[in-house]
């Protein structure tokens, strides 16, 4: 019998070890009896179990011996890497709504439309993002293998799956026991890795029990131990303005003099004066990415009750920890008046032009009497109060209670589920603006010498600010499967069930951040719950000898939304023994999720320009003002709508090599996206054609907004000025993307002297086009290709793994360079891997990440200096990890 990579790697892990990686290769039954020696199974993209694993769609395959060899030790960490993350997802970043959050972004499409499901159940969105899945959340040394369906699967799985699926297979039929225990140390400062686990499980004639814990660290990584982060200069530290007209202040007060900066205020530690003008170096204190910390105990056991029904329970508690640290607050947005900046009256002891003899703390106050008459703005740094530090609690329960059996020709499976995503955050070191301006007004706070002034002053203003955050889900599913009858070609294959979920959302910000009041931070609460409801089928039609088709479907009803179907076709045929042709069409759906239906209102002060409200003011038709806007839920907002069209062809030409390609095309229409303030005065101004349905002139409603039920939208006075402005997300546009995947394998045996395998995946983006605009595949932050070259040769005692990473290069975040004439380079990289087994059943690893220490692509116009969804900046990174098997 020839079996092809998927094959092996399911058939081993059915018995507890594995060695293959992906869906690929054609298979030949040579005769009955050795396909029956094949047990029934069920694999990522089917409800169907069956003998033949090679299905109609491409389902890529990580298992237990891959993931071990990768050297990782988070599942966040293991997945970013993967070709098929386009371009990168989330990272744990300081200063970050999301600080803890890890993701994954099939094809470039967003955390949101990729579908990760844990066993073949959804897992726990989480709360402080409101869609999406943290991976951090997920214990490496649970996980089995990792199945990836790059096709997407509405029909099957449910309606977000228009990315595709990441199936985390859980370890199940582990005996005896197993101890791990692993650190790594970056050659540059920070990002230090710590992990542990341990799991035991015994069996026996009826049933089955497993237990074990995880533990896993990355340490906190700062700005300043990086040259492409380390050096910022921000203008809000200590400069002057003028009111009337806008512009800056200096000693001599010429018009739209930069003349020089605060000279007292200037001194302080992170303080510098440059060109007339006085910074803040940021990054002393800033950290790029935050520390994470991801600590589970996990439980799994099985019984049979008889020959035909089992009773299966799952438990589990996750808890991510975090902690980042970002840079002084700096008096912007600052709410109490004067465009954003801190007012300084006239008189008052900060004012520069104030006299010692009348209360005044600058020292230079002389040099300043021609702006004496003046009100004053300023754009200062808290610097004295300390750096925004925040740390993150995130704990998951998940309790899952299920059946298995067969009834006549039925195999039956059911049961219900529990999670419970919570997430809280605590922020030290924010400014209440409100608060801070009598203090600065009075002269109590002196900004010429910030960190004289006394803790009593400073903590006067001061707040720690808090977050709660909480996603619980609760789930019923059954299904059914059977063969329906016998046709030439073989059996149909027949699977039909049902699932029920309601979820309960919120994400509930202090009431100083979400009336505003908080400087240096700000938050928009949402909360909301739902009810689901979906039915799906599954057929598989066998044809001919060499063909069969797949034709599935699935209807969604939500409770807050409505309902949708969702349809499926696949085809497999196989003209040779070596060569399979496979291809499938499918339509999908993705509702709005919680987080965007159930914001609640929050005030914005939006800087736009629109001609009326300039000429209303006084100013000129083209300048920039502020006015008063509202984040709203949208209460037009649509579904998104996807088509998917896949084509491949697998291969198996020779005994050590098989391969396959695939074409790919996603289609979204009704893009949910984020509409801006200047976007909805520009549509309905008529001067721009991309936009949403349902912008609205608001100017009949009264005078106390916000009024969410009339979505978004304009009310202006009868001078035509802005009154206010409602903006929030909506159906907008559409994402045209299309690729191809390719895989290659090859398998040597050297006899006496080993064996080497090889596995090259690799994605090519051909196209990626939004709201019908150019295409901008190879745009910052979009590489056409992405791969990844593994290497492993076993000998005797030992094995080495050798992995090539390489990301190709784009255009730079700058929009003209003349150091990126040729935009920015690729990206590669080397790990290596060794392994000995020691006769005492034990495994020592010793590992290089990165051997060549390369920096990640430097791009001066991103904001940390790389882009970090796509590059990490350990450098070099040398592991030790031990594991022992009882």
């Amino acid at each position: 019998m020839r079996n092809n990579q998927l094959r092996l790697a399911v058939r081993y892990a059915l018995a507890a070890g594995a060695l293959a990686t992906t869906a690929t290769a054609p298979t030949a039954f040579a005769q009955e009896e050795e396909a029956a020696d094949l047990e029934r199974v069920q694999v990522t993209g089917s409800r169907i179990k069956r003998t033949d694993i090679e299905g109609a769609l491409p389902v890529t395959v990580i298992d237990r011996e891959t993931i071990e060899l990768s050297g990782e030790a988070s599942v966040a960490d293991l997945l970013r890497n993967q070709p098929i993350n386009s371009a990168g997802s989330f990272r744990p970043q300081s200063g970050s709504s999301a600080q803890s959050f890890g993701g994954i972004s099939l094809r470039a499409l967003g955390e949101g439309r990729t579908l990760v499901l844990i066993d073949g159940r959804r897992a726990p969105i989480a709360p402080n993002v409101g869609q999406g899945q943290d991976l951090n959340a997920i214990p490496l040394a649970a996980v089995e293998r990792i199945e990836i369906l790059s096709d997407g699967a509405s029909a099957i799985y449910g309606s977000d799956a228009i990315g595709g699926v990441v199936n985390i297979i859980t370890r199940k039929d582990f005996t005896g026991a197993q101890v791990t225990v692993g650190v790594g140390n970056p050659t540059r400062e920070g990002g230090d890795t710590e992990d542990a686990s341990a799991i035991f499980g015994a069996a026996s004639a009826n049933g089955q029990v497993m237990a074990g814990f995880n533990y896993s660290k990355r340490d906190i990584v700062f700005q300043r131990d990086r040259e492409w982060s380390a050096g910022g200069a921000s203008i809000f530290s200590n400069n002057f303005l003028g009111s009337d007209p806008f512009r800056w202040i200096g000693p001599d007060d010429g018009p739209n003099l930069a003349g020089p900066a605060v000279p007292g205020g200037c001194a302080d530690p992170g303080y510098f004066v440059d060109g007339g003008f006085c910074f803040y170096d940021f990054t002393l204190q800033a950290a790029d990415e935050a520390e994470v910390e991801n600590q589970s105990i996990f439980s799994r056991a099985r019984y049979d009750i008889n020959m035909d029904w089992s009773v299966i329970g799952n438990f589990s508690v996750n808890r991510v920890k975090s902690f980042g640290r970002y840079a002084p607050v700096p008096s912007s947005p600052w709410l109490v008046g004067g465009f954003g900046n801190i007012l300084l009256p006239i008189g008052s002891p900060n004012h520069p032009a104030t006299a010692p003899a009348d209360g005044g703390l600058n020292p230079d106050w002389a040099d300043y009497q021609g702006v004496a008459d003046e009100l004053l703005l300023l754009r200062h740094r808290f610097a004295a109060n300390g750096p925004r530090d925040t740390t993150v609690d995130a704990p998951t329960y998940t309790f899952e209670l299920g059946f298995e059996g067969r009834v006549a020709d039925w195999d039956l499976e059911g049961g219900i589920r529990r999670v419970d995503s919570q997430y809280f955050e605590l922020g030290r070191n924010y400014i209440v603006s409100a608060l801070a301006q009598p203090q600065i007004t009075s002269g109590a706070y002196n900004i010429y010498d910030p960190t004289g002034n006394s803790q009593d002053v400073l903590q006067s203003f001061t707040a720690t600010i808090n977050r709660d955050a909480r996603f619980v889900s609760r789930e019923a599913y059954a299904l059914a499967s059977t063969d329906l009858f016998e046709m030439a070609a073989g059996p149909v294959g027949f699977a039909f069930g049902a699932e029920y979920r309601d979820e309960d959302y919120k994400d509930i910000y202090d009431d100083l951040q979400a009336n505003g009041n908080i400087t240096g931070s700000a938050g928009n609460s949402a909360f909301g719950s739902r009810d689901q409801w979906a039915a799906f089928f599954e057929t598989l039609v066998p044809i001919t000898d060499d063909l069969e088709v797949t034709i599935a479907g699935r209807h969604d009803d939500y409770s807050d939304f409505g309902s949708e179907f969702s349809p499926k076709l696949a085809f497999r045929w196989q003209p040779l023994d070596e060569v399979t042709v496979r291809g499938s069409w499918g339509q999908g759906f993705r509702a709005p999720t919680l987080d965007v239906l159930s914001q609640q209102p929050s005030f914005s002060a939006d800087a736009v320009r629109d001609p009326q409200t300039c000429i209303a003011f006084g100013q000129a038709a083209d300048c920039q003002t502020q006015i008063t806007g509202f984040v709203i839920a949208n209460p037009n907002i649509g579904p998104e709508q996807s088509d998917q069209y896949s084509f491949g062809v697998a291969f198996e030409p020779l005994d050590w090599l098989n391969g396959s390609v695939d074409y790919w095309v996603i289609e979204v229409e009704d893009r949910v996206a984020a509409i801006g303030a200047q976007t909805i005065i520009n549509c309905l101004a008529g001067t721009t054609q991309n936009c949403p349905p349902g912008l609205s002139d608001l100017s009949a409603l009264g005078t106390s907004p916000p009024y969410p039920d009339a979505g978004l939208g304009i009310a202006r006075n009868p001078d035509g000025s802005i009154r206010f402005l409602q903006r929030g997300f909506a159906s907008l546009g559409t994402i045209d993307v299309s690729g191809l995947d390719f895989n290659l394998q090859t398998n040597f045996d050297f006899g006496t002297y080993g064996r080497l395998t090889n596995e090259l995946l690799a994605n090519y983006l051909l196209n990626y086009e939004v709201d019908s605009g150019a295409d901008i595949t190879g745009d910052v932050g979009l590489p056409e290709w992405r791969a990844i070259l593994r290497n492993v040769w076993t000998w005797g005692d030992f094995n080495v793994a050798y992995n090539i990473n390489y990301i190709g290069g784009q255009d730079t975040a700058l929009s003209s360079s003349p150091d990126f004439e040729d935009g920015l380079p690729s990206w590669t990289t080397h790990d290596i891997q060794v392994n000995y087994f020691t006769p005492w059943d034990g495994r020592v690893t010793v590992g290089v990440d990165n051997i060549g220490d390369r920096d990640p692509v430097v791009d001066p116009g991103e904001g940390r200096g790389y882009n970090n969804s796509l590059y990490d900046a350990y450098g070099r990174i040398v592991y030790f990890r031990y594991m022992q098997n009882f």
